[in-house]
């Protein structure tokens, strides 16, 4: 018997996550490299473009049922979106719209590895990630929209809230989820706030596990392409979910007001509030019913 080949999903670039993901034979990219759609405004300052602007768009089958993939290399510009790369995202998702309102069901995922916009093309970027925030709005009502974020780069940024109006989201354990990366945070707030070489209390308050066993994903993956696949395939037979998470903004705006700034976080600290906090509104909503 053949021993089964380990593949590990964040090892492959943005191409090879996109054809891996779908039915073998199936993979057929749109706005490819050949089509030389990239950033007019990287190259006025004298940095070097990329010829598909860092975003991969492909259209095939996941599982014999149609699918657009939009995946995001992170190591061109950090996974960064500008015009180009953002209105690829934007028009995928609305294309997959049309396909359903067409009686096509076109179901969406989008491969988060980014650090949001890019800030050379920062009015336009910002501009573009509000267009794939409201395409995804517009399409989960018809087909589920999954986000995966992998390592090393994770998913932060304007495009943390885009992954948070996904239908379903996956992490790794390798993925990290957050509104401000953590360069940011200690260049902002200094080093005693947020050591961002702190690699243990980085992956222990943004990671992949913890965002699941708090909540904020539905499925902290194995980091074998298989596990990944299979996570994928497992949340789109479920459909579009009865609730998406963010409809559920009241709750998580309370949890903010549950934290004191003064007192040190750390993973177990937020892992606590956060499930405690989960449980008693469990507990109120089962009361009520």
């Amino acid at each position: 018997m053949p021993v089964k080949k380990y593949v590990h999903f964040a090892d492959l670039n943005a191409r090879q996550r996109a054809r891996q993901l779908l039915d073998e034979g199936s993979f057929h990219e749109l706005l490819g490299p050949f089509d030389r759609l990239m950033s007019p405004w990287l190259t006025q300052q004298d940095i070097v473009s990329q010829s598909d602007d860092g975003v991969v768009i492909a259209q095939g089958c996941i599982d014999g049922k149609p699918t657009v993939i939009a995946a995001i290399e992170g190591g061109f510009q950090g996974g960064s979106l500008g015009e180009v790369a953002g209105a690829k995202i934007a028009g995928a998702l609305e294309l997959a719209l049309e396909d359903n309102l067409a009686g096509i069901p076109t179901a969406a995922v989008l491969i988060l590895e980014t650090g949001g916009v890019r800030l050379q093309e920062a009015n336009l970027g910002l501009a573009a990630i509000a267009e794939i925030q409201s395409a995804i709005v517009a399409l989960r009502e018809h087909q589920p929209v999954i986000g995966i974020i992998t390592g090393p780069v994770g998913c932060f940024g304007g495009m943390s809230i885009a992954a948070g109006l996904c239908s379903y989201l996956l992490m790794t354990r390798e993925g990290r989820l957050g509104l401000n990366g953590p360069q940011v945070i200690e260049q902002e707030a200094g080093i005693e706030e947020y050591n961002a070489q702190d690699k243990p209390f980085i992956w222990g308050i943004s990671g992949g596990l913890q965002r699941y066993q708090t909540g904020f994903v539905d499925a902290c993956t194995g980091e074998d392409l298989d596990a990944v696949r299979e996570a994928v395939i497992t949340v789109r037979q479920q459909g579009i979910p009865e609730h998406h998470r963010s409809d559920r903004w009241e709750h998580f705006l309370a949890l903010l007001h549950t934290l004191d700034p003064a007192e040190t976080m750390d993973a177990a600290v937020a892992k606590a509030m956060l499930t405690r906090t989960s449980a008693e509104d469990d507990t109120a909503t089962g009361a009520q019913s």
